[in-house]
């Protein structure tokens, strides 16, 4: 505090002391004359001085506040005109009235005045108009943090371009662990002797270590089978680019050797905590494992998933141990439970309602009671001469159940088996998945980003031909106690027909296997082809669909149906496979409208083209020669071009996700 504003505050007490004084003399004066005068002269010279020290005073402060007002108009000057912070004024019509020069040096222009932003940072105008308060833009290489007042369109530019590019060093810097996975590994040196598996190990260790060392990641092998990596995020990013190159790589190379080894990657990123990594790594690797190997799986902490590769067709890789011990682990579970609950996806197919019959059976084996949920306003035509013919047997249609009456019943002690679909967004009634805590998925399709959650048993295969084939297997370990009956035998054996249409498509010797078993059961072939046969009606529908077919790159055919038309699901699927039977043609994409208002998209392939890959850029999954999606509040229009871009994409990246 300056003295002038002490001396100011300490002299009001004086005053009123001078006043006391003052009074006092008055009385003494009153008593003894001389004393009085002589007490008023000495007053009346304090007042002189004090005047004069106050005159003084008064001047000091003036001219304090005249000092003060110039520095700080002054500093207000030199702040607007010279301190690193970019300032600019514009009107309503985006013309720039006025900036500083910091903002005018930063354009590399003399002035801006006069200038629309249009021409000068049009990036600024959408800021602007979304009402966006603070945002970060790129300005002639440089990065500015702009803080936008509407009311008086004024924008503020703070140079942030040291910031961001600490803050890129220190993402880039960030540490990523991988783990690498050869997925056929036992199976190729099964049998082989020391010497080859030695040459083996050699050639598979040169090749990851020639590829660490040049794109700069610490590799260690920990088993056999197994190969540890740490990296950090900037190499991921070049990886990423490069599409993990190393899949093809270690795959061709070991294929001149005619031991085709394949990879699995899974990556965790993201985080600063290495166990979290290392959870995150474990759990891309698994995914990426239940997707069918041959794979990258990068796995965040937000729960976003990227994948690379899966270009090969899954390979046979099941044994019948573990076939046995899933099948003895469900034998357990279904014991310790009151009632079986089993449900399939929405508009069910032949091999979701098999595969659910097959888990029926096995309830039944064990002396539990099961159901199936169904809902019957969600049901496409192909299931109807189905449901026909269980009608005609009350003893299985007794076990059907639509979705109220299962929430209903379902109590705590309640299993719920999910077959033919792992995904929460496609089963038939949501709400059991959070009602009943002891859940088991069996599923043949690859494993997507989005999953039931927690289940206490799952049996995904993506090497299986349907899930009615491994519902099959699991038939066989059960115990003998009781017999499947011929209906039951055939809707199983139903279910593996349609989806490896007619044992032509994802066909193993393990399906031909299930499809013996089910005949020694009493499966009717005969029964099974009416079961497929389809009316007049719908074969033209079908036929006029794959007429508005056209050919959107070499050997890639795109049809779709009419916006006012509705089309089952089945049809699509159906359109989508007699298409792939043309000459020339190796992958097939049809586009309709369906029954519950969504727009559908069937895709199928030889395996040249992973059409599970172009599905799962649209939300969708399934196999590498078989894959669907569905897309809600879009048109035909609409989803057709989506899906050229993303076959555009595929194609253009080299045939890799």
């Amino acid at each position: 505090m300056p003295d002038f504003y002490k001396k100011k505050v300490f002299r009001y007490p004086i005053y009123a002391l001078l006043i006391v004084t003052g009074i006092l003399l008055g009385i003494i004066l009153y008593y003894h004359y001389l004393i009085g005068i002589a007490g008023f002269l000495l007053l009346g010279l304090i007042l002189y001085f004090l005047y004069r020290a106050d005159t003084l005073l008064n001047e000091e402060m003036e001219n304090y506040i005249s000092t003060l007002s110039y520095r700080l108009k002054k500093v207000g000057e030199e702040a607007l005109m010279e301190m690193p912070i970019g300032i600019m004024l514009f009107n309503d019509e985006y013309t720039i009235e006025w900036t500083n020069p910091f903002l005018s040096s930063c354009f590399n222009e003399d002035t801006l005045v006069g200038r629309s932003l249009y021409s000068v940072a049009d990036s600024l105008i959408p800021l602007i108009k979304q009402e966006v308060d603070t945002e970060i833009i790129t300005l002639y290489d440089q990065k500015f943090k702009v803080i936008i007042k509407r009311k008086e369109r004024l924008l503020y530019f703070f140079d942030v371009t040291e910031q961001t590019e600490i803050e890129k060093l220190y993402e880039d810097e960030r540490t990523v662990l991988g783990v690498i996975f050869l997925d056929n590994y036992d199976e190729v040196t099964q049998g082989m002797d020391d010497q080859r598996k030695s040459t083996i190990n050699s050639q598979v260790t040169s090749i990851l270590n020639n590829w660490a060392n040049e794109n700069g990641v610490y590799l260690k092998r920990t088993s056999s089978e197994r190969f540890t990596a740490v990296l950090n995020e900037h190499i991921l990013i070049q990886l990423e680019k490069g599409k993990f190159t190393i899949l093809d790589d270690v795959r061709e190379q070991t294929s001149k050797d005619s031991i085709p080894l394949t990879l699995s990657i899974g990556i965790g990123s993201g985080v600063p905590s290495l166990p979290e990594l290392g959870a995150l790594a474990q759990s891309s690797l698994d995914l990426a494992l239940g997707r069918g190997g041959d794979q990258v799986a990068i796995k965040q902490v937000n729960g976003k998933v990227k994948f690379f590769g899966g270009k090969t067709n899954p390979m046979e890789k099941r044994t019948r141990v573990r076939a046995r011990v899933i099948s003895h682990a469900l034998k357990e579970l279904i014991i310790d439970s009151d009632q079986v609950i089993i449900m399939g996806h929405k508009y069910p197919d032949m091999d979701s309602v098999g595969a659910a019959i097959g888990i029926l059976k096995i309830a039944q084996m064990n002396q539990k009671e099961a159901y199936i949920v169904l809902n019957t306003n969600e049901i496409d035509s192909g299931i109807y001469r189905l449901l026909d013919e269980i009608k005609n047997h009350p003893e299985l249609w007794a076990h059907f159940i639509n979705p109220e009456q299962a929430l209903e019943m379902s109590t705590n002690d309640t299993l719920l088996v999910v077959v033919d679909t792992h995904k929460p967004s496609l089963v038939i009634e949501e709400k059991l998945l959070y009602k009943i805590d002891h859940v088991v998925v069996i599923d043949h399709h690859r494993r997507g980003e989005e999953f039931i959650e927690a289940p206490l048993l799952v049996y995904m295969e993506p090497y299986a031909s349907s899930t009615a084939e491994l519902v099959t297997e699991l038939l066989e370990y059960q115990p003998k106690k009781m017999k499947m009956n011929m209906l039951e035998a055939t809707i199983l054996l139903a279910g593996i027909i349609v989806d490896t249409k007619s044992f032509t498509l994802r066909t193993g010797s393990r399906t031909f296997d299930a499809a013996s078993y089910l005949r020694a059961q009493g499966a009717d072939t005969v029964l099974v082809q009416k079961f497929l046969k389809e009316n007049i009606d719908h074969f033209k529908k079908r036929t006029e669909l794959i007429s508005s077919s056209y050919l959107h790159r070499d050997g890639i055919v795109i049809a779709k149906g009419r916006d006012e038309f509705i089309y089952d699901q089945v049809l699509i699927a159906q359109a989508a496979d007699t298409m792939l039977t043309m000459s020339d043609v190796v992958a097939s994409f049809v586009i309709a409208k369906r029954n519950d208002q969504l727009v559908g998209v069937s895709a199928r392939s030889f395996g040249d083209i992973n059409v599970q890959v172009i599905m799962e850029k649209l939300g969708g999954g399934g196999h590498l020669t078989n894959a669907a999606t569905q897309l809600q509040q879009l048109s035909i229009q609409e989803v057709e071009q989506k899906l050229k871009e993303a076959i555009d994409e595929y194609l253009e990246g080299g045939n890799k996700s």
